[in-house]
């Protein structure tokens, strides 16, 4: 029948970790604290390295048919100068796709059914795990418990789990940013398919989807813990005087839809992501600033890559060993790669460095940003099928 897995939340890391091991022939329970699955987090774009990581999963065509390919857009300042051009045909001609983009909850309903709904656990907590069993690990609940083979901590970046096996760890720590996003009510007249525009510690930009809606984002500096009365009047103040669409993406939104949540971040590396029969995943694992658009697609390497080493064992603690061998190093770069691009670019507020940055992105070949992604993007996943069970 395969081993047993217990996945801890049900995320688009931990849903897509399911999907994997049930493609190679594992039994998997997910558990998510959560009562309600409302799938909030507006919308989500995926490089190259995330598509081919669901093709993996088996899930790549499902994804594709509901997203809108990301072909023209860049980033501007807010009177909207252009300071650089995003090509996504030279991204397809280099990667095999462009950057896609799709509602979030659309990507977790992908996920949710590729997997029997038996296999989901709702509104479960995890209270406790006991590794004193080296062959086997205990997962209790506060309605129960669960046995497992190995146990996969996708719980984001506050997790419980990860603070249970490194004490001593910092934990994640404020980036000095905040975001509020939000889905359009509506559809939006859109010249481009995607979009950045820099100010002075403030970001905002946009996501159109194949409906015609967009999700926008709106980043800015501001200490942790800081909230608007009313978040919308807020960025309708606060982007006052900003180009079009701008104005259009807001007019479009209902105050009830704007999330708000201030960015935070791993900045203190993990030394393992495997612990025993227990490895952490996602953003459990290396939670990293938005600035790259990497955090949902270096999930689901970490997924794809974490059943491909339980494939091929030859024990799960060898499997896990080599999956922090492979994922560590690359997710950490990328982890301070996206850090390094929210410095010089949401988080400036001085205006000579401002000017200096917008100047070199004006005077940037062409190739220059295509270049950029592909440095993150161009990652080749594991092969996977079935195998028999690890010891």
């Amino acid at each position: 029948m395969g081993s047993s897995a217990v996945v801890v939340g049900g995320g688009i890391g931990g849903l897509a970790t399911a999907v994997g091991l049930r493609l190679i022939g594992w039994e998997v329970t997910v558990v998510e604290r959560a009562r309600v699955l409302d799938d909030a987090g507006a919308g989500i774009s995926l490089h190259a390295n995330g598509i081919r990581a669901l093709d993996a999963l088996g899930v790549g065509d499902a994804v594709r048919a509901a997203a809108r390919p990301q072909y023209l857009g860049g980033t501007r300042t807010p009177d909207g100068s252009r300071l650089a051009v995003m090509d996504g045909a030279a991204l397809e001609r280099a990667l095999g796709t462009p950057i896609v983009g799709v509602p979030r909850a659309t990507l977790h309903r992908i996920l949710r059914t590729a997997l029997p709904a038996e296999s989901l656990v709702i509104g479960s907590e995890v209270t406790s795990v006991d590794r004193s069993d080296p062959a086997r690990v205990r997962i209790s609940l506060k309605d129960g418990s669960l046995d497992a083979d190995l146990v996969v901590a996708a719980d984001g970046v506050n997790s419980r789990l990860r603070g249970g096996l490194f004490p001593g760890h910092p934990g994640p720590v404020h980036s000095g940013s905040t975001v509020l996003r939000a889905l359009t009510a509506h559809p939006v007249e859109l010249r481009t398919d995607f979009e950045l525009t820099w100010g002075r510690g403030a970001e905002f930009g946009h996501l159109a989807f194949t409906d015609g809606r967009a999700e926008w984002h709106a980043v800015l500096n501001s200490p942790a813990g800081v909230r608007f009365p009313d978040p919308l009047a807020e960025m309708r103040r606060r982007f006052d005087g900003w180009h079009a669409p701008i104005p259009a993406l807001l007019a479009a939104t209902r105050p009830e839809d704007v999330l708000h949540h201030d960015i935070t971040e791993l900045a203190t590396p993990l030394p393992t992501y495997a612990v025993g029969r227990v490895a952490l995943l996602g953003d459990a694992a290396h939670a990293m600033t938005p600035n790259l658009g990497q955090g949902a697609c270096q999930a689901l390497e970490d997924a794809a890559t974490l059943a491909a080493a339980l494939r091929t064992g030859p024990t799960v603690e060898a499997a896990l060993t080599r999956y922090d061998a492979e994922r560590r190093p690359r997710s950490q770069a990328v982890a301070r790669a996206a850090r390094r691009a929210g410095r010089l670019g949401q988080q400036l507020t001085h205006p000579v460095a401002v000017a200096l940055r917008n100047t070199a992105l004006r005077l940037a070949p062409s190739g220059v940003a295509v270049r950029t992604l592909l440095r993150h993007a161009d990652w080749t996943p594991p092969r996977l099928g079935r195998r028999a069970r690890l010891g």
